[in-house]
């Protein structure tokens, strides 16, 4: 079934023969078929984007054998934890969430406790679940997805069914999936992250890059797009470096132009990196009217000193370059980044330095973390020693320049009108709709006959911090 060569198609990149990453599309055995008749399952999923797509693909797989989602994880046949490993407390959550059901697995020995994701790539985790966690039934990582039919009917036999691929791990495609929304969707592009940033576990629990064939992506966007999806994220650790295992020149911006021309009606990408972007796919963005005008640019500190010892790649002075480079060529660009204060032996003038830079760029969005060391990288051998109090002293200052400039943002987009796409009642207020406009702002409005699906032009009455308040136009 599995055939480690190929050979790329002609639109990819003249014929050439890619580096030998395993590829395969998947079929479910016979045996398989009637596995989850008459049962349930829950999953339970932590983390990123990349997290929530694996879950999909779960929930994909337990209904192709016959499972159906229960109402609550107590009453599951089968509990799955899909979790998140960027940070050591993310794991600790987990294992006392996991700790807490062991009174229902002894009352219920016949249901699946499950663990998979990030986590279960680490061999430590692997141990802690062996010798004291024995109520987990079934371990799988994020390499093989498409071992579970086998593992799972292996843990209903009663038998311990644990299996991590410990290498950087094959592409199966064709994985049944199972969408949390048929209006805007997760398409993944490729998998692993190839920086080894410093503080992150990353690589170790996803492993090299690997990038999906064109032809394989292009095709689920147009599946999705004739099942009435209107949106799709591209998905990657670093989407920007698609196609480099490929050895496809200027590859990402060649899917993205490619992606654009199936006709969906947006597209969106996370995440990207400062190192890999070229001039080409800015003017994507600016050329193809359905390539959504926001982006995600990772920064994670304003100064060089702390970017070396993060091991970006980059300076500050080449992100300010890209970021105006793409605020002259579309000047409706958002932008949202991520920032972490207090990484070892960062200074009062090293922090101020990302002070600086948010009050330059003036970001949108901001995802601003407290640094913790992460068992298993590089930093966790450096000495924290910025003392907690510091931290959030630092972090509480960040976060006051990130407000502002959110809301100063937002009030240039009063009595505007932008185009919405209505993702349906809001979470807030039942009467009150919500959705995203091209510039990835939410918006709550009133209008009247519009439905969940549809895309429609809002007059914006109001600005906070984060969202904008609208009516729609008839």
């Amino acid at each position: 079934m599995r055939d480690n060569t190929f050979i790329l198609p002609d639109h990819a990149q003249e014929g050439r023969r890619a580096k030998s990453v395993e590829r395969s599309q998947f079929m479910l055995d016979e045996d398989a078929l009637d596995l989850g008749k008459g049962k349930t399952y829950f999953i339970r999923t932590y983390g990123c984007a990349a997290n929530v797509r694996d879950g999909e693909t779960i929930a994909g797989l337990l209904e192709a054998m016959g499972f159906q989602r229960a109402a609550d994880e107590k009453s599951a046949d089968v509990l799955i934890f899909n979790t998140c490993a960027v940070r050591g407390t993310s794991e600790e959550h987990v294992f006392g969430e996991i700790g807490t059901l062991k009174p229902w697995k002894q009352q219920h020995p016949e249901k699946i406790l499950a663990l998979c994701g990030c986590m279960a790539q680490e061999e430590s985790v692997v141990e802690a679940i062996l010798k004291t966690y024995r109520q987990v039934d079934l371990v799988f990582g994020t390499h093989n997805l498409d071992a579970l039919p086998r593992l799972l009917a292996k843990a209903m036999r009663g038998e311990k069914a644990i299996e991590v691929k410990s290498e950087q791990g094959g592409i199966v495609e064709d994985l049944p999936v199972n969408r949390s929304s048929v209006i805007k969707g997760f398409v993944n592009i490729a998998y692993g992250c190839d920086k080894f940033c410093t503080y992150c576990i990353v690589p170790y629990t996803r492993g090299k890059e690997r990038s999906r064939l064109m032809p394989y992506i292009l095709d689920e966007i147009r599946q999705f797009e004739q099942r009435g999806g209107k949106e799709v994220m591209l998905l990657g650790q670093n989407v920007n470096s698609w196609g480099k295992d490929l050895r496809i020149e200027d590859g990402f911006t060649k899917l993205l132009i490619a992606a654009a021309q199936t006709g969906i009606r947006r597209i969106r990408f996370d995440s990207s990196h400062p190192r890999d972007y070229s001039e080409t796919t800015i003017d994507a963005m600016r050329d193809y009217e359905n390539i959504m005008p926001s982006l995600h640019l990772a920064v994670q500190s304003g100064s060089d000193t702390v970017l070396q010892r993060m091991n970006r790649g980059y300076t500050i002075e080449h992100y300010k370059e890209l970021f105006d480079t793409m605020k002259a060529k579309i000047p409706s660009m958002t932008f949202s980044t991520d920032l972490i204060v207090g990484f070892p032996q960062e200074s009062d003038e090293e922090f101020q330095k990302t002070l600086d830079l948010v009050d330059y760029c003036r970001f949108d969005q901001v995802y601003s973390f407290i640094y913790s060391p992460r068992e298993g990288t590089p930093a966790a051998a450096m000495e924290d020693d910025v003392p907690r109090h510091v931290k959030e002293e630092r972090l509480q200052e960040l976060n006051r320049h990130i407000n502002h400039w959110a809301y100063e943002n937002n009030q240039n987009y009063l009595n505007r009108t932008l185009e919405v796409l209505c993702e349906g009642p809001s979470k807030k207020r039942a009467d009150v709709l919500a959705g995203y406009s091209r510039e990835f702002k939410l918006v709550n409005f009133t209008g009247r006959n519009v439905k969940a699906g549809d895309i429609v032009q809002v007059k914006i009455t109001g600005a906070k911090s984060f969202s904008l308040d609208g009516v729609a136009i008839e």
